[in-house]
């Protein structure tokens, strides 16, 4: 396959809310394979809509979508774009609804035709690949914020999506889950389309940037990993400072 295949075309795509709030105004975005997508914007922008918009969450309004080379509309569009496309929610309970982790896992392998067994198998292939083996018997509403959201992604990456789109994945992270989670998304052979406000965990997550302002979406060669100059107590003293994520 070409390193350049078109997976997502938006192209002029608005959207508003009943009420008339505009979110997407003559939005354009073009996700390659392989590419590592970072989408910054504050929370309200439009990052949420238009990955609700490219799963087939909400009805496009006008523009055009094409996923896979194929221009999508209705529903049954969406039904082969979502067996591809894996979407891990900002809200994780969203999409944990099993009594247990073992159950929220192999629950999208058995929806893709998998035998209990076979399910099985991948859910628990899939939760020893991100670090936490022993979580199969923990019951889902239990879990602490940041472990629902290794369970979500878990639940996601159990699919064998070609293609991951994470909205606002650190919202309410400790630093350690955060580097945990970025451990993960670099370990990972898939096309990513990333959202955030946060541009340090962004920086090492993706490669390419845009950033949303007035209902539009611009590329934002500016956002580069760089350095601080800073002033604090004790800063005469030969000293480090830790990477948070890397």
């Amino acid at each position: 396959m070409s390193m350049c295949e078109k997976i997502i075309e938006i192209a002029d795509v608005s959207y508003s809310y009943p009420g008339g709030r505009t979110v997407l105004e003559g939005t354009d975005l073009v996700v390659n394979r392989h590419d590592r997508i970072g989408i910054i914007g504050p929370n309200g922008c439009g990052k949420t809509t238009l990955f609700h918009l490219i799963m087939g969450l909400i009805p496009r309004q006008s523009g055009c979508i094409t996923i896979f080379g194929k221009a999508v509309h209705k529903e049954e569009d969406f039904i082969g774009v979502r067996r591809r496309i894996g979407y891990v929610f900002q809200n994780s309970e969203d999409q944990l609804f099993c009594p247990t982790v073992m159950e929220d896992v192999a629950f999208g392998p058995i929806n893709l035709g998998r035998t209990p067994a076979e399910a099985r198998e991948i859910a628990v292939k899939t939760l020893n690949a991100l670090g936490i083996p022993d979580f199969g018997n923990r019951i889902s509403h239990k879990l602490s914020h940041g472990e629902k959201k290794l369970v979500a992604m878990a639940s996601v990456l159990a699919m064998g999506p070609e293609v991951l789109i994470l909205d606002e994945p650190t919202a309410g992270l400790d630093n350690e889950t955060k580097k945990r989670l970025m451990d993960i998304i670099n370990g990972l052979d898939l096309t990513l389309v990333l959202a955030s406000h946060e541009v340090d965990f962004m920086s090492g997550a993706a490669q390419t940037f845009y950033a949303f302002a007035g209902g539009r979406m611009a590329k934002a060669d500016h956002i580069v990993p760089h350095t601080h100059t800073h002033i604090h107590a004790g800063g005469d003293f030969s000293h480090l400072h830790e990477d948070k994520y890397t």
